[in-house]
């Protein structure tokens, strides 16, 4: 595993995984929880430690009890969740307070690695206030690290502005078809990392077939060159996979380097 380090010192898996769909029936995301553990024990047993969920997903208590299940302790994995943009969660300290007391009872557990406002909403004030309760909880050591998602550039300048602690990660949607150039450059800048859900998606017929020509020179698949190329680029992933053979195959990619010339090749697509 390869791992970048935070703006405030901690060290982040560079891959994880996503579970949006985890832990409902039918693998649906507005499915019914069911507590089914499965494909989240899968991508541990294959070497996973990130581990990515929220609020909205409705499944943090069932990444607390895959980690349990798991036999594995708790320091050894690092988990994010996010507090939605919305008033029944967020806009005031009690509301944020009320909400990251109910994922650590959800997640079973006394912190947690990465709390994300899961996306921007128009109000500046209730943002910023959100944003200053989730600092609090960082200096009480609830949360080792803090950051946004799905936040472009004016948006992320908000916080920056205005923030005492500056914000540590930016989860935006990033993938073939379309990588967000932009605000993966502005978050580098800024010295907020970037990370890529749904990196898997975008794909089509012409694209998967410049990309497979690609991985057949590294012995590798087209998804697996797409998550190399984002972490070349600096930016975390979090692919996700209901099957135990591709999430082996997403987490086998730290043996090999995409040429320049691959990589211009990529960025085009």
């Amino acid at each position: 595993m390869e791992f970048v380090t935070l703006n405030n010192g901690v060290e982040m898996p560079v891959l994880g995984t996503g579970t949006n769909t985890f832990g409902k029936v039918n693998g649906d995301y507005f499915g019914d929880i069911n507590d089914d553990t499965t494909e989240l024990l899968a991508a541990i047993k294959a070497g996973y430690r990130s581990i990515d969920t929220a609020i909205a997903y409705r499944n943090e208590s069932v990444v607390g009890k895959a980690i349990k299940e798991s036999g594995i302790p708790r320091e050894a994995f690092f988990i994010t969740s996010k507090i939605p943009g919305d008033l029944e969660h967020a806009g005031t300290a009690e509301k944020v307070e009320a909400s990251l007391n109910a994922s650590l009872e959800a997640l079973d557990t006394d912190y947690i690695d990465l709390y994300l406002i899961h996306h921007p909403w128009d109000d500046e004030n209730e943002m910023l206030q959100t944003w200053y309760a989730l600092e609090n909880a960082y200096n009480d050591g609830k949360i080792k690290a803090i950051g946004v998602s799905n936040f472009d550039p004016d948006q992320l300048d908000i916080i920056i502005d205005n923030a005492r602690i500056q914000p540590m990660v930016n989860q935006v949607e990033s993938h073939v078809g379309k990588w967000n150039d932009e605000i993966i450059a502005y978050s580098l800048e800024n010295d907020v990392i970037p990370t890529a859900w749904g990196p898997m998606k975008g794909t089509d017929d012409a694209s998967r077939a410049v990309l497979t020509e690609i991985g057949d020179q590294y012995g590798k698949t087209w998804g697996q060159v797409v998550l190399r190329y984002l972490i070349e680029r600096g930016v975390i992933v979090i692919p996700k996979s209901h099957n135990a053979g591709r999430q082996a195959d997403n987490f086998n990619v730290f043996d090999f380097a995409l040429s320049e010339a691959d990589k211009e090749k990529i960025a085009a697509l």
